[in-house]
This record gives C-alpha cells, sequence and structure tokens, in this order.
C-alpha cells in the first residue's frame, strides 16, 4: 500500500467529508493506497498545512488559493501547486454578530478583525471596506488561529472570516445571528478556498499514487452526495467536541452542490484563478509575475 499524507486546514469539517468517506468506505483501499489525514489541533497550528508540505512532512496541503501565491512568490520560493479544488463556489464570507450596528463593510471602519494572519487576508477585507466607500481603516488583532471564531461569537472583536456552511450553520444552534458580507458582492474576485496542493516537482515522479488518490477522493465526495445520511455518520464521531452542536445535514444540504463541476470532482478554472491574480496585482497587493499555469493543474483528474 502507497503510504499518503493528508494535512487538513481545520479540524474535521464539512469541507473535508469526502476523504473521510473515502478512507471509511475502503475507496482508498481499493486503489491501493493508504492515507493518513491530520488537523491542525495536533499541534495547535503551529504549522500551516502548506509549510507542512514544503518541509516534506505532508504529500497534501488543503489551503486557500493565496498560499499558493505566497509560497511561489517568497525569497525562497517553494512550488506549492494546487491539483483540486474541493468547493466550486465561495462559500465564505466576513461576518459580524447580526445585533451589532454593523450594517455593510463601509461600517466596519475603525472596527477590530480577528485574523488567521493569512496572505493577503487583512489587506482583502481593507480593500472591502475602500470599495464600500471607506477609507480601509480596520484594527487587526491576532488570536490564536482556532480560537478565532470564539472571539467574534464573545463579541470581543466585531469581525472575522468564516465558512458559511460550517460557523455559518453553527451560529443558529446557539441562538445566534449573523451578518455576512460576501466577497464576490463587494468587487472582490475571490478564487477557491480551499484547494488541495502539492509539492509541484514531484507531480511528475508520484503521478500514479496522486491520481489514484484523487480517483479515490473524488469516490467519497460522490458519495457524499449520493448517500448523505452514510455520509454523515461517518463525519459525526470525527468533529471535535465544540463543534458537535452543528447540524451536518444542513451542512451538508449546502456544500453538496459544490462540490462538483458538472461530474467532475476537483476541477480548478485557469481563468477564474487569473482573475483573482489581475485583481492582486491591480489592487497592488501582489507584484510578481507569477502565471496562474504554475499554480493550478488539472491534469490528474478524471475529467471524463
Amino acid at each position: 500500500m502507497t503510504q499518503l499524507h493528508l494535512a487538513l486546514d481545520w479540524t474535521p469539517n464539512i469541507n473535508h467529508i469526502g476523504f473521510f468517506v473515502a478512507q471509511a468506505q475502503g475507496f482508498y483501499a481499493a486503489e491501493g493506497i493508504e492515507v493518513h489525514i491530520s488537523d491542525p489541533s495536533a499541534d495547535n497550528y503551529s504549522l500551516t498545512p502548506a509549510k507542512k508540505v514544503e518541509l516534506g512532512e505532508a504529500d497534501f496541503a488543503l489551503c486557500p488559493t493565496e498560499s499558493l501565491i505566497s509560497y511561489q512568490t517568497k525569497k525562497d520560493p517553494f512550488p506549492l501547486k494546487a491539483i483540486a479544488a474541493i468547493l466550486q463556489e465561495d462559500l465564505s464570507a466576513i461576518v459580524v454578530r447580526k445585533d451589532s450596528n454593523i450594517r455593510s463593510p463601509k461600517d466596519l471602519e475603525g472596527k477590530t478583525y480577528a485574523s488567521y494572519q493569512a496572505r493577503y487576508e487583512d489587506d482583502i477585507v481593507r480593500q472591502m471596506i475602500r470599495n464600500e466607500g471607506g477609507k480601509g481603516d480596520l484594527q487587526v488583532i491576532y488570536p490564536e488561529k482556532l480560537g478565532i471564531w470564539n472571539t467574534v461569537l464573545s463579541g470581543k472583536y466585531d469581525a472575522t472570516w468564516v465558512f458559511m456552511n460550517w460557523e455559518g450553520v453553527q451560529v443558529k444552534s446557539l441562538g445566534e445571528e449573523l451578518r455576512a458580507f460576501k466577497l464576490a458582492d463587494y468587487q472582490i474576485p475571490y478564487s477557491y478556498s480551499p484547494v488541495l496542493a502539492c509539492n509541484g516537482n514531484q507531480i511528475k515522479d508520484k503521478k500514479d499514487a496522486y491520481r489514484r488518490f484523487l480517483k479515490g477522493s473524488a469516490a467519497g465526495f460522490r458519495f457524499s452526495q449520493e448517500q448523505p445520511e452514510k455520509a454523515i455518520q461517518i463525519l459525526q464521531d470525527l468533529v471535535p467536541a465544540q463543534d458537535q452542536n452543528i447540524d451536518l445535514r444542513e451542512a451538508l444540504q449546502l456544500t453538496v452542490p459544490h462540490f462538483s463541476k458538472g461530474k467532475i470532482w476537483g476541477y480548478l478554472d485557469e481563468e477564474r484563478v487569473g482573475e483573482f491574480l489581475s485583481w492582486l496585482r491591480g489592487n497592488k497587493l501582489e507584484h510578481s509575475e507569477v502565471e496562474v499555469k504554475s499554480l493550478v493543474s488539472n491534469e490528474l483528474l478524471d475529467l471524463n
């Protein structure tokens, strides 16, 4: 059995369901691979998933498109490359408590924002404020990553960035309400998040194993679409205690339409990635000449 390691971007949640289903249902085993799946709670996010790939500690990382650009353009470039998209639509949003007086991104002016300290993140939020007529003044705070969500729920900080198909579902069970600002509604052509990324230099030598991993993963996500109740049972026991109040059926129902493009799981639209890259350059957030083709590839996917 070929051994592979997938480093998740967060503790087990609905975006990851296909990987856990593939593992539990034997789809990986049928492909002759054994997949170890780890999440950031193991080391309290001391290393990002992308960093684990760079260090050779993981074969695959879940990360946003921004990480691909960041790693390929840093002082010592690393060829982090996306080989699949988990979601075909951006299901994330900047959120505030609904009982706050923040009714549009412009109202975030001077407010506190709990940041994950990701590349471009803070500047994207500032630009959202500017696009609504504000100056982009924002008080950025960097709490511990795994505790960021709680700081907004408690009212300690005003805003943060979440997945509406996860934290957006959880908030209902807590008797709270959110006001969400989707980037696309404020002239920001955000790209894919998360993507499945690997060391681009290893694709040639490990092409067969990586293709088998993607085939098994695609089967896991299809199973989640076709047999949601069984998929939910698999995920339920893996969800951490603090998230056990999330309605997994609602979360999966919100997510399922976005797992694939037609029948193709994982597809990456180069034009869409290029639009986001052009937006970053147009707003002077990125100055490199990195090309889209070096960032993403569909060559390992079953496109039939």
